[in-house]
């Protein structure tokens, strides 16, 4: 059965894999569309994250009983965890309109004052990466959290005049993939700030099992296993895996997502047994097969895998550490002994580059000095 939302895959379905395909956490424009049917509209719909939706249920029901606005919030933590999803749903559970926006399109104050002055009484205003906002927006949001009022200068130079102006009572959600980025008296005006973990695997096949019931796939427990062990810990993932796999499923098989399904298809797209696309793979081939393993200078890394440095740095990386296949050290990029195992290759006699960080005068060539630089 086909969901409303479904969009058309020509040019995906001839055996041609989209060029653009990763198991990237950020979200393009086609696919928020999608997101926005699979998302829960309350606390209780809303699967993982127990310990910030507790506390955070306990937040809005107690200002909920004293007929007051909550206090504003800062969800924290790496993209595809369900920080707009908490937002939306803290405006569901008030009752209250929800107004989006971002801090990189919020580049004057103006264009905040102006915002604000349009907000109902107990509205939320939700501002995605609210780290990237502009330096003058930022200090006219002090105010407005504060005491929910604004300043408006009206005139320039000796005769410019401020005007202030009443806003109503509103609850600000900000969401930042970089809470170190927060200036201080920015993030202290927050009364709760909810840090977003990774999911484990049985909630990412609970994830699953409701997508898969919305989108009207037939997903069996083994097939769910398979598609939530390869989705890196994030929703967002693991339903664009489901979507993919359904639709290999459709075409090459008998629509039901097994286990034997989901690996073929993955293998197709590919995404490994780690959740590790294309790229995530060649930086580490190129670490262990052209670098001995490393140390290696990030931008020489970038260059023996044709991408920018910032791309390596930014996307691959943070994964390939937290998996424990590439370790940062002073010293440059080192491929771990899990790395050389999950490429089946054999382990360098003495030992990987990690292990010996000062120079060792019992393996030939061993030093303490990068051996890559940048």
């Amino acid at each position: 059965m086909s969901a409303p939302f479904d969009r058309s895959l020509t040019g995906e379905l001839a055996g041609e894999v989209p060029a653009e395909w990763s198991v990237s956490p950020q979200a393009g424009d086609e696919e928020r569309v999608v997101e926005s049917a699979l998302r829960p509209h309350s606390l209780h719909d809303f699967i993982g994250q127990p310990k910030v939706a507790r506390q955070l249920a306990l937040v809005l029901e107690g200002a909920k009983r004293r007929g007051r606005t909550p206090d504003h919030v800062l969800l924290s933590g790496p993209p595809g965890l369900g920080k707009t999803s908490l937002a939306l749903i803290i405006g569901s559970e008030l009752g209250t309109a929800v107004k989006i926006t971002s801090g990189p399109a919020i580049e004057r104050s103006g264009d905040l004052a102006a915002m604000l002055s349009n907000l109902a009484p107990g509205d939320v205003l939700f501002i995605d990466e609210i780290h990237r906002i502009a330096r003058p927006a930022e200090e006219l949001l002090y105010m407005a959290m504060e005491d929910f009022r604004v300043d408006v200068v009206v005139g320039k130079g000796p005769g410019a005049t401020a005007i202030p102006l009443e806003i109503n009572p509103f609850t600000l959600v900000g969401a930042t993939t970089r809470a170190g980025l927060l200036t201080g008296p920015l993030r202290d005006r927050f009364g709760f700030v909810g840090q977003m973990e990774f999911y484990e695997t049985a909630d990412l096949q609970r994830v699953l099992a409701r997508s898969a019931d919305l989108l009207g796939v037939e997903l069996t427990a083994d097939g769910s296993a398979e598609i939530a062990g390869r989705s890196r810990g994030t929703p967002r993932i693991a339903n664009r895996l489901l979507r993919r796999v359904r639709d290999y499923a459709e075409v090459e098989a008998d629509g039901r997502v097994t286990r034997a399904v989901a690996e073929a298809a993955l293998a197709l797209y590919d995404v490994d047994h780690l959740g590790l696309d294309r790229l995530d793979r060649a930086v580490l081939e190129a670490l262990v097969a052209k670098f001995g393993g490393g140390p290696v200078g990030v931008a020489t890394l970038a260059v023996a895998v044709g991408e920018e440095p910032h791309t390596v740095e930014e996307v691959c990386e943070p994964f390939l550490v937290r998996a424990g296949l590439l370790a940062r050290t002073p010293r440059g990029r080192v491929a771990t002994e899990a790395a050389w195992q999950h490429l089946g290759r054999p382990l360098p006699r003495g030992g990987v580059p990690l292990g010996r960080v000062t120079a060792d005068p019992q393996v030939p060539g061993s030093s303490s000095e990068v051996l890559f630089d940048a």
